[in-house]
């Protein structure tokens, strides 16, 4: 009798078949995102990287009903969601998927601890549920002493460390990562990887658009775009165990 241990499948919590996006506004239709098949399981870190125009953004929009697709589907935690509505791809996203963009998209007239909170109590939290995940995240991210600050009075790496907090304050099933990054500096973009490296670690399905190769370097998986095609999906090989902070030098 084998004494072997039964492995369990990995959960797919995001997944497309012959995803596709043409943006026909123009006098000649683009076609942004063409016929991708992709699968995320949970847990897993995928960096999307490409050049410019190849698609990423869109790509990571349609995942998280930011862009209606033109045809193909989007599953999400084993349901359709690519034929929802768009009050319930709102719904959706409270509950279930959290952004963090390249320039923060912060509510400009609200503080720090009314941004982080938001969403949650939009998604239905108590508020003091809502409170002590906003005190909890904020404390994570060295952020606490600036709750009743406005997004105007942060620097930038503080915007996108509250963006983060935003989030994540729904514990979302994944978190999409378009350029998260890009409009840092090197010492901040090491703050903000070590939090992603963070939360991943403590089990936080993550996709991330990056153009940058060193920045991916965090990533378990690379998710290569041309021209609206995937033409590479590969596991990052690694030696030993490495944290964000190890994983790039951008001196």
């Amino acid at each position: 009798m084998s004494d072997a241990v039964p492995t369990i499948p990995p959960t797919t919590v995001l997944r497309t078949v012959g995803l596709v996006k043409v943006y026909s506004g123009g006098a000649v239709p683009v076609h942004a995102v063409r016929g991708v098949d992709l699968r995320v399981e949970a847990g897993e870190f995928v960096a999307v990287m490409g050049p410019s125009g190849s698609g990423k953004s869109t790509l990571v929009h349609l995942l998280g009903g930011l862009e209606a697709r033109t045809s193909g589907e989007i599953w999400l935690d084993d349901k359709r969601a690519d034929t929802l509505s768009e009050s319930a791809w709102a719904l959706l996203r409270r509950k279930k998927i959290g952004f963090v963009f390249q320039f923060y998209n912060l509510v400009a007239n609200m503080t720090v601890a009314d941004n982080v909170e938001l969403p949650a109590l939009l998604a239905g939290a108590l508020p003091k549920d809502a409170r002590e995940r906003r005190e909890h995240l904020l404390g994570a991210l060295s952020l606490g002493d600036r709750a009743d600050a406005a997004p105007a009075q942060l620097s930038g790496g503080e915007q996108q460390r509250v963006a983060l907090a935003r989030a994540l304050a729904n514990q979302p099933s994944v978190l999409l990562a378009d350029e998260p990054t890009g409009n840092l500096d090197s010492r901040n973009t090491r703050d903000v990887l070590r939090l992603l490296g963070q939360v991943h670690r403590d089990g936080q399905t993550i996709i991330m658009v990056t153009h940058d190769a060193r920045v991916a370097g965090l990533a378990d998986r690379v998710v290569l775009l041309l021209d609206g095609e995937i033409v590479d999906d590969g596991r990052i090989a690694r030696r030993r165990t490495r944290t964000a902070g190890e994983v790039i030098d951008l001196r």
